[in-house]
């Protein structure tokens, strides 16, 4: 094949066929029936499905299908907020093969990139998307920015050598952007093959892993569940082995089951995690998986990346230097000094018209603000000749002449530092100065160009630039700017006790400058032990950086395998990992991170693919609220489960301990069904919206290995339950010796027991070193559950028809004053318990 014809039409057809399109493998896309499947197969959804079940076998149709609509309406909420996001996703997916322009039998055709094959010749002009990883055939001033497979901000030139042996012939990689210049280069891989799609095919290699939250969850419903059904068991046997009454021993150890069935666990566990995947994404963050929000909340380590997630990636002129001036972007001082003006007119002067190099584009942008005198301005002066950059000599030059003027004609360059001291063929002396300015503001983070001026008589130009008279006029120094919410946004995550560390594949000096302005590190830090790079940690075993991984801030020049090696290694040092980022070299991290976050707007779709939540806004400040969230919605779930183990010891006791001593029931299917409609929505609507503590992010990360309920909790909790329960069996010991009623005692046990529940909801809706008041006056939604509460319970007292159905009798006023004593003494005792475990006297309990 001749390069400059290309391949035939037949010959492209016939590797297409061979090779597969020119795609990047993805995940398949997950369809509404796949979904749903997804979200109903969890054994927290079959929970309730059987408690369900069990109602429709009690023939309580009504409570039934209250239970049976709390699924559907929780499963919908979940399918709708995983289907919305994966629309989004959808939406938001990059062109993965964008047009390309190729030779197909001499001429030049434009076609879709997935038809790029192997051996097409692809022509590249500044702009254009590359289809596919290909070999440079011919270029002139090509630069090409791969940041997002290298992380490096700075476009890399793709220079022809000036012999075949010089150096290697360079390459140009699948979706990396031509910022600068044109050339033809000839495909070599595309697809899956390429190196963009070799990262993403290793995303399958990668197990997703359940959160520890659906874990400790499961262990729960497990373990009450096995509590509930064994003593449902032991009751049943009891009635029918003492008195032969079968009947009454199932209906008894039905509604024993049903006081003790744990199927709010499921309901908290998957309602809170809808409406928290919600309530974020109000915050312009979308969850690909609801329930890794908790885990976010509890991560100690934040893995970010720093072009374009710390940084704008859009490079800005930061210092102009001259030997005995400086000036700074932001020193608030004008740029007026006619020497300072001068590097940056001849910066100007060195650089494209219409550039798409960032570095150029800064220079333009300052210009344009800074340089208005008309003296400056290039129009009226035509660009006559140029100079590209070469791999001898890395500086570019333009000349030019003023139009119907006599004058010598201006050359202005522009370049790396120690090829501008060549062209000026400056002495050791002066270099070593200009060198040590140039390494003050390299240890800024700042790309250095150094910039040279001269004049040219006649139009008989030299072969290369060295044929001009230069002088050396200063540097200029460009940098990736900071996004302004990073520094509050790191500073509130350490003070979370959230550790950040920078990823990156910039040199040492920059990333560390980065991390300086960032607040990664402090001034104290700037030790050689907070950074490694991607050399040293190439050296170590992986348990030789598990060992080192803790003391490290800052790891550069990092190569995009190694991000997975640093990630592994947290995660196996104990962190419970988070990784942010928006470039093809962070998805296998993301993905192996405990919690991968994504970058909407600039990234790849390998990223978001691997990620499990997705910042649309690109906002490093929204990790920050994520997490504030994270951490709300798990303290609100554990708060939700701390009542449910509560709550259901007196509606147990109630059950139980008639039958121990010989009463009659005092609590049938129907009483325990209405219980459930106090419970149901203050475990959901009342907890879910509570607000969030003063402390949130001050507190350190919960350890890794914390469970969902330590021992201390489980016991707070029975003994605030045992509490009302102790009340309530003093409120009917006290009855029965006045002689009430059976119906009348039933009644006003049951009105205490709901008094009860009530106030253990308010006093769990904050933590044990909380101000539980509080809360009485912030969440609206106990209010709402409070007052239908209060309503409920007056109709079914006072209504002759609901009296019947629930077998009360009327209360009488020493009756109410009686449950009103129980109510206090049942708040007495809570607040008592509460205390107790404030100051942590529970746990002598726990070395007995």
């Amino acid at each position: 094949m001749a390069i400059e014809q290309g391949l035939s039409e037949i010959e492209a057809q016939r590797r297409l066929e061979t090779d597969g399109p020119n795609e990047i493998q993805r995940s398949t896309a997950r369809s509404l029936i796949r979904i749903v499947v997804d979200v109903v197969r969890e054994p927290m959804f079959l929970l309730l499905f059987v408690a369900g079940g069990i109602y429709l076998l009690l023939g309580d149709f009504v409570e039934a299908m209250m239970m049976l609509g709390a699924v559907v309406a929780t499963a919908t909420i979940s399918v709708v907020q995983e289907k919305r996001t994966d629309n989004v996703l959808e939406s938001l997916r990059d062109l993965s093969s964008p047009r390309a322009l190729v030779l197909r039998d001499g001429e030049r055709k434009r076609i879709a990139g997935y038809e790029v094959v192997r051996g097409d010749v692809i022509v590249l002009a500044e702009g254009d998307r590359i289809p596919a990883d290909a070999q440079l055939i011919s270029g002139n001033n090509l630069q090409v920015d791969e940041s997002l497979l290298t992380g490096e901000s700075v476009a890399v030139d793709k220079l022809m050598p000036s012999n075949e042996n010089a150096q290697e012939i360079p390459n140009v990689y699948s979706g990396s952007l031509v910022v600068r210049g044109h050339g033809l280069a000839q495909v070599y891989a595309t697809g899956v093959n390429s190196e963009l799609g070799k990262i993403g095919k290793a995303l399958n290699d990668i197990p997703d892993e359940p959160t520890r939250l659906h874990i400790q969850t499961r262990q729960l419903v497990k373990l009450f569940g096995t509590i509930g059904l064994t003593l449902s068991l032991l009751v049943v046997l009891f009635y029918g082995l003492k008195d032969a009454d079968w009947l009454k021993g199932g209906l008894t150890g039905i509604t024993l089951a049903m006081a003790i069935l744990p199927e709010e666990f499921p309901l908290v566990l998957t309602f809170f995690m809808a409406m928290g995947a919600w309530r974020i994404s109000k915050n312009q963050v979308m969850t690909r998986h609801s329930a890794t929000i908790e885990t976010l909340g509890s991560a100690t380590v934040l893995c970010t990346d720093k072009t374009g997630t710390l940084t704008l990636n859009k490079m800005a002129v930061s210092e102009l230097r001259t030997p005995d001036q400086q000036w700074q972007f932001g020193s608030h001082l004008p740029l007026s000094s006619p020497q300072l003006c001068g590097v940056l007119e001849y910066a100007m002067l060195a650089s494209e018209r219409n550039p798409t190099d960032p570095m150029e584009r800064a220079i333009l942008t300052l210009a344009d603000t800074h340089l208005k005198d008309p003296k400056y301005a290039r129009s009226q002066r035509a660009l006559v000749h140029e100079y590209g950059l070469t791999p001898e000599l890395l500086a570019m030059t333009h000349v030019w002449q003023t139009e119907g003027s006599q004058e010598p004609a201006l050359i202005a360059t522009k370049g790396a530092p120690e090829a501008i001291f060549d062209l000026c063929h400056m002495g050791a002396e002066q270099a070593k100065e200009i060198r040590q300015a140039v390494n003050t503001m390299a240890a800024a983070g700042l790309r250095v160009l150094g910039v040279a001026k001269a004049k040219f008589e006649g139009t008989n130009w030299p072969i290369n630039q060295l044929g001009f008279d230069f002088e050396f006029i200063g540097l200029l120094g460009l940098a990736d700017p900071l996004r302004e919410s990073v520094p509050k946004a790191v500073a509130q995550c350490q003070s979370a006790g959230i550790k950040v560390v920078m990823i990156t594949g910039d040199y040492s000096l920059t990333a560390m400058a980065i991390a300086s302005q960032a607040g990664i590190v402090g001034i104290e830090d700037h030790s050689r032990h907070m950074l490694m790079t991607g050399d040293e940690l190439s050296l170590l075993t992986p348990d030789q950086l598990a060992a080192r991984v803790g003391e490290i801030k800052v790891f550069a020049r990092i190569k995009p395998e190694q991000k997975l090696l640093i990630v592994n290694a947290l995660k196996s040092s104990g962190e419970v990992v988070a990784m942010t980022g928006d470039g093809v070299n962070d998805a296998p991290a993301l993905k192996s991170a405990h919690i991968g976050i994504a970058m909407g707007q600039r990234g790849t779709d390998v990223a978001r693919e691997a990620a499990s939540m997705v910042l649309m806004q690109d906002d490093f400040d929204a990790i920050v609220k994520t997490i504030a969230q994270g951490r709300q919605i798990y303290d609100n779930i554990r708060k939700a489960l701390a009542f449910i183990v509560s709550v259901h010891v007196p509606i147990a006791g109630m059950v139980v301990v008639p039958i121990v001593l010989g009463w009659p029931l005092l609590l049938f299917p129907a009483h325990v069904a209405f219980f459930e409609l106090v419970i149901d929505p203050s475990c959901s609507f009342v907890f879910e919206s509570e607000d969030a503590e003063s402390d949130l992010m001050q507190r350190p990360p919960r350890p890794a290995v914390s469970t969902l309920f330590s021992y201390q909790q489980i016991m707070t909790s029975t003994l605030q339950g045992a509490a009302v329960l102790v009340s309530l069996m003093a409120l009917i010991f006290e009855l029965r010796s006045l002689g009430v009623q059976h119906d009348e005692i039933r009644a006003a046990s049951f009105v205490a027991m709901i008094l009860g529940s009530l106030l253990l909801a308010w006093h769990n809706l904050k933590s044990i070193n909380a101000n539980a008041h509080a809360s009485l006056y912030s969440n609206r939604s106990f209010f709402i559950v409070l007052f239908a509460s209060l309503l409920t319970l007056l109709l079914i007292n006072t209504v002759p028809v609901l009296q019947s159905l629930f077998k009360f009798a009327n209360l009488t006023p020493l009756t109410l004053g009686l449950v009103c004593v129980s109510g206090a003494l049942s708040y007495i005792l809570i607040r008592l318990i509460r205390h107790l475990s404030r100051i942590d006297l529970l746990n002598i309990f726990k070395t007995r």
